[in-house]
């Protein structure tokens, strides 16, 4: 039976006056499990990480709305005006056009449970995305693996290993196989590795879709991660903690290690990115276009690569693999000529080893040196692979 979020709490804490509460509870205990995507294969439920957020979502949206002035008695009263000054606020408050298009998605869901299919259009018949930069791309532009950032992941998983062994595993785990977050929260080791070639990546995936991803070398992790597995779901997760639980425990360690946006400029998600550029590059010979290097690679090697990327990632479009390798057309029109490896070593040798100070030297950034540097110690572990 599908596991449902119990949603009072949530929905009380935004203070409804008791008609529009007991309305919401209503529609949230009847639906809020239902899968709205068309898109997604598996029949499961959603998680309860996922109601979680289409319900504070929604309550939010409503909160704002009664402190917008309009007065609305039950979810019922939506209209088209409502919507509308929604999107209005949010373009306001400078939101990006996959944050409003995802909030539009959950008022969508919410119109269909009450019957009111067509209620809640898409982003264009709000506003001009091109006028206001709101057009979402899913072609990177910035370069988010931990390398690019100058951070040695097996040296940082290391010393984070040394506070909390179960956080040090997962990002193993993501960093060697590609794994979302939650995914990596939830494998089971020793199930999901009984073929001992490829790895069966079945729970916490993203739309329901399973895939496989080849173990090659990487044994040993698996082998780790097993010895950490709680005996009764068989996951990294400790048994004396829940999902959620953890996942707050999860975020605090890496906190506390700098592994974030303000601290060291990263976060876990970026292995994954690191894994599926590797990937690219080892097929390629080439690195990927977030690298900013010359050199392209064969027209039919990059093809068997975008393709391999995105199976490696589990998405069903091969253009989501740009979202972590970005395009060569997109990196030539954003970067100037970068210089080249040998210019940047010099710059180093004349900073004794500065990063800072030679990044400003070559009058580039400290992540484009970072990004130059990692383009070269990707293409010479690819040769090195390839010789072995």
């Amino acid at each position: 039976m599908a596991a449902i979020l119990n949603v009072r709490a949530i929905v009380n804490s935004y203070g409804f006056g008791p008609e529009l509460r007991d309305a919401l509870l209503k529609l949230f205990d009847e639906n809020v499990a239902r899968v709205h995507s068309t898109t997604r294969i598996s029949g499961r439920a959603l998680s309860i990480k996922t109601q979680e957020y289409r319900v504070a979502k929604l309550c939010k949206a409503f909160r704002e709305l009664l402190d917008g002035g309009f007065f609305l008695r039950t979810p019922w009263s939506l209209k088209h005006k409502h919507v509308a000054f929604l999107v209005s606020s949010w373009v306001a408050a400078g939101q990006t056009g996959g944050t409003i298009e995802n909030k539009l998605t959950y008022l969508r869901a919410l119109a269909q449970w009450m019957g009111k299919t067509n209620l809640v259009g898409s982003l264009d018949d709000y506003a001009d995305r091109d006028a206001l930069g709101l057009k979402r791309s899913y072609v990177a532009t910035e370069d988010k693996s931990w390398i690019a950032h100058g951070i040695d992941a097996a040296a940082k998983i290391e010393q984070i290993a040394r506070t909390c062994p179960h956080t040090a595993v997962q990002l193993k785990l993501q960093a060697a196989f590609g794994l979302r977050i939650e995914e990596s929260f939830m494998l089971r080791p020793a199930e999901a590795a009984r073929n001992p070639r490829l790895l069966a990546v079945t729970r916490g995936t993203k739309g329901g879709r399973p895939r496989e991803v080849p173990i090659e070398t990487k044994i040993g992790i698996l082998e780790e991660a097993a010895t950490l597995s709680n005996g009764l779901t068989g996951s990294t997760v400790p048994a004396d903690r829940t999902l959620r639980q953890w996942r707050d425990w999860y975020y605090y360690v890496l906190e506390k290690h700098g592994i974030t946006r303000r601290g060291m400029g990263i976060t876990s998600h970026g292995l994954r990115h690191e894994y599926l550029q590797t990937l690219y590059t080892e097929t390629t010979g080439v690195p990927a276009a977030i690298k900013g290097v010359d050199g392209r690679p064969d027209p039919k090697l990059h093809q068997e690569a975008m393709r391999r990327v995105v199976e490696a990632a589990g998405h069903s479009r091969v253009t989501k693999a740009n979202a972590y390798l970005s395009t060569f057309a997109r990196q030539d029109r954003l970067q100037r000529k970068l210089p080249s490896v040998d210019e940047v070593r010099s710059a180093l040798a004349s900073a004794d080893g500065n990063k800072s100070h030679a990044a400003a030297a070559l009058g580039i950034s400290r992540q484009a040196l970072y990004r130059i540097l990692g383009a070269h110690y990707a293409l010479a572990g690819a040769d090195a692979r390839r010789e072995e």
